[in-house]
């Protein structure tokens, strides 16, 4: 668990590399001490929004990367690569609130029937991953509770999210993985961060 001057520093660190890369180009200097698990192999995503609208979302959902390399990288890449929209420009910054996600690592979920993926899915607490053939899909566990979806609703948009139909989890042998997150956001742009709470 991250403490929330952890939280704070994480978001910190996401909004003065946008800050950074975003005016000169250039990633931030990292030199300072960070906490140990700052340094711990985590997956992280960073959630970009303005006026309430996503404005660019993109992560590192496996713990392949110390937490800070893949949170520096994933709030350049939400701003600048995310295929949705253009990329962020130094002004807009300011109109820009940031969420950063930290992630426990994926686990595969076993049934003997696709209907009982259903039973092993808690809104407000897991993250979903679809993967089938060379497809995959991947949503937070704040999407669910900000749509007002239920379990069904959560992984039938999780298969469209991978580019299948979206009851490609009753009709294929999807795989199908969650995971948990602690989630901190800024209130306003610059402002207040807080950790959402995420029970549906």
């Amino acid at each position: 668990m991250f403490s929330q001057e952890q939280g704070e520093k994480a978001v910190e660190i996401a909004r003065n590399t946008l800050e950074n890369f975003l005016r000169d180009g250039e990633e931030p200097d990292l030199d300072e001490e960070l906490s140990e698990q700052m340094e711990e192999e985590r997956g992280v995503f960073v959630t970009l929004q303005k006026n309430d609208d996503l404005r660019g979302c993109i992560g590192r959902p496996m713990p392949r990367q110390p937490f800070i390399e893949g949170l520096v990288n994933s709030a350049i890449n939400a701003a600048t690569r995310d295929p949705r929209f253009p990329e962020v420009s130094p002004e807009e910054l300011e109109d820009i609130t940031i969420e950063v996600s930290m992630l426990t690592v994926p686990e595969e979920v076993e049934v003997d029937d696709p209907k009982k993926y259903l039973e092993k899915i808690e809104v407000g607490r897991d993250g979903l991953i679809v993967k089938y053939g060379g497809s995959e899909g991947l949503l937070l566990p704040q999407v669910p509770v900000d749509n007002n979806w239920e379990s069904e609703e959560f992984l039938s948009q999780t298969c469209v999210k991978a580019g299948l139909s979206s009851d490609a989890w009753v009709k294929e042998d999807i795989s199908l993985e969650k995971f948990s997150a602690q989630v901190f956001k800024e209130k306003k742009p610059s402002g207040e961060v807080v950790e959402e709470e995420l029970s549906a």
